[in-house]
This record gives C-alpha cells, structure tokens and sequence, in this order.
C-alpha cells in the first residue's frame, strides 16, 4: 500500500515553533563529558564515555556509527530513558526529566509499536489517554492534522494490519508529534523497510521538519541516510562510544534524492565513511 502524495508547504504547521527558527543563545541539546556505565553482576560496561556535542534549536542531527558505539544510549539519555553516570545534559534548558514531564520531547523507536485494535488515528490519540493530559495544549495540531502532515489524509480508519511498513511509521511519528514537542527523537525508525521506502520516508521526513521546525535527533546506521537528513552528522566511535568528530553538513536545505549524485555529497559520503573507520 502506498499513501497518497502530499504537497511541500512552506507554512509552519500550527502549534510548532516557525521553520524558520533557529538557534537563539541556549542550543536545544547540549551534553557535556557524558559518560554512561552500565554494571552487572560479571562487569561494567561502558556505553558512553566523555560525549560531548550540542544541538541548535530547530536543528537536525544524525547520529552515526557502527553497532556499539551508543548512539541509542544517547538518545535515551536526552529523553530521560537513561541517567548519565558522569557528566552534564541540558534540554530546553531544563534537565532531561523536566523536558519529559513538560512534554517537549517525542521518541520515534525502531519498531511502530502500534496497537492492532485501535485505528491508525486511536493509535495517535494514544498519548491523550496515557499520558494524564486529557486535552492538547491550545494551538497544537489535532491527531488529524498530524495525520495529514504525515501524508495519511484518508487512512484515519483504517487498522494497522491493513497499512504497509512505511505507513505504520508514518502513524508513529505522527503519534510523537501529538502536542507539538520542540525535539524529536528518533532512533532507527527507518531501519527495517525496505529501500523505496525508506527514501520515500527519507523525504517526507525533511519536509516535516522544515515545516514544523522541530530539533530532530535521528540515529541511524547508514551514511547517505545521515548525510542525506541531517544539518550536522555526529559520527561515534565504539567500546567505548565516543565523539569521533562532529561534522557540518554543507549542503541546500531543500534537498531531493536526486542530491546523493552531485560531487559535494559524494565527498561529505566519503569523508564520513573515512571517520566511520578510524572508530571501529
């Protein structure tokens, strides 16, 4: 099943900051010489060690390295899933906790996760119900407004069996998005669908962002995919994860996959590849 197409709109989307915002003073994210262990009966393992980066307000970073270098760790620290052993992280601001229970944060995880016997608009009502706060904040866009920002206007009905891959997680996103939250994380949402779609939802990702000038933290594991998202691509080095180099991504905003072919990708692509190795 494919959604059906929706035009780029240059509006912000009612309840999110303008697209046009970006850094004033205080970075969205910033984390300072975070180090994370986790022990165990046998051993201590360290996930992270001494990270250090910040993320600008309306940002878009990936996170990129190979497996074990905590980049979902990471990701966890700043939503408050995971408390740092060492170190200090500021959202918003505010500590990790204060940004969770004031709701400035959204997680997009691997797997959709959605309920089968609710529909794909009830699956993004969900929060509403669990969360404690019976209504939106004033301005947020209702769950059918999200609905069309992700480009499922006339799939509200239908139940998650009877949506494809790309569809499902088009209903996640727009189920963290519920409420409007200043940063969205991400963490391999992508990563089991198959090549079409994964560039198809590749685009409509950059759109969404620049429309609702959400922060946006995505990991993932491949260079085009981080290279093709992102403003800046924090490359990490594993056992343990740590910064390899923070990378600016100098290329147009408004990007087609048809950007993958042109000499500046190619060369950030390769750049990339070149740190990826120096951390394996």
């Amino acid at each position: 099943m494919t959604a059906p197409s929706t035009a780029t709109s240059a509006l912000p989307v009612a309840g999110f900051p303008p697209a046009a915002v970006t850094a004033a003073g205080e970075p969205a994210v910033s984390c300072r010489n975070v180090t994370v262990r986790f022990v165990t009966d046998r051993r201590t393992v360290t996930a992270l060690e001494n990270v250090s980066f910040s993320v600008e307000k309306g940002g878009f970073l990936s996170l990129l390295g190979p497996s074990g270098c905590g980049k979902s760790t990471l990701l966890r620290v700043v939503a408050d899933l995971v408390s740092p052993t060492h170190g200090q992280v500021n959202v918003l601001g505010m500590t990790p906790q204060d940004a969770r229970l004031k709701r400035s944060l959204g997680f997009v995880f691997q797997d959709a996760a959605l309920l089968p016997w609710r529909t794909a608009l009830q699956n993004v009502e969900l929060p509403l119900e669990v969360g404690g706060a019976k209504k939106l904040p004033s301005g947020a866009p209702t769950p059918r407004e999200l609905m069309k920002l992700v480009g499922l206007e006339g799939w509200e009905g239908s139940f998650p069996h009877e949506l494809s891959g790309g569809m499902r997680q088009r209903v996640s996103i727009a189920r963290a998005l519920l409420g409007g939250p200043r940063i969205l994380l991400m963490d391999e949402p992508f990563g089991a669908l198959d090549e079409i779609t994964r560039d198809r939802l590749n685009e409509e990702l950059r759109r969404i962002w620049q429309e609702t000038g959400t922060t946006i933290m995505f990991v993932t594991h491949s260079v085009y995919e981080a290279l093709f998202l992102g403003e800046q691509v924090l490359v990490l080095a594993a056992n343990p994860g740590r910064v390899t180099e923070l990378v600016d991504v100098d290329l147009p905003r408004d990007r087609t996959l048809k950007i993958r072919e042109t000499a500046p990708f190619v060369s950030i692509a390769a750049e990339l590849r070149e740190l990826l190795g120096r951390g394996v």
